[in-house]
């Protein structure tokens, strides 16, 4: 799912630089949105990391009825 929102964030940015360089505005570089990009990667990897360990009090009690019905 994370793939598919960067690829979407990235061609959406393409395409925008596309329009907007055929009307002579060259205000996107292909480093502006490799960052974007990047940055957006970055802030659902962490999101994803978070919401797939039981660090938080509500994962801990997650984690400890997996174990009591043996499924972790």
């Amino acid at each position: 799912m994370k793939k598919d929102y960067l690829i979407l964030i990235g061609g959406f940015l393409g395409a925008a630089k596309v329009l907007l360089a055929s009307f002579g505005y060259d205000i996107i570089t292909q480093e502006q949105i490799d960052a974007i990009v990047n940055i957006v990667g970055f802030g659902l990897t962490g999101y994803a990391i978070w919401k797939n360990t039981h660090v938080s009090k509500k994962g801990q009690e997650q984690k400890k009825v997996l174990e009591e019905n043996n499924l972790l």
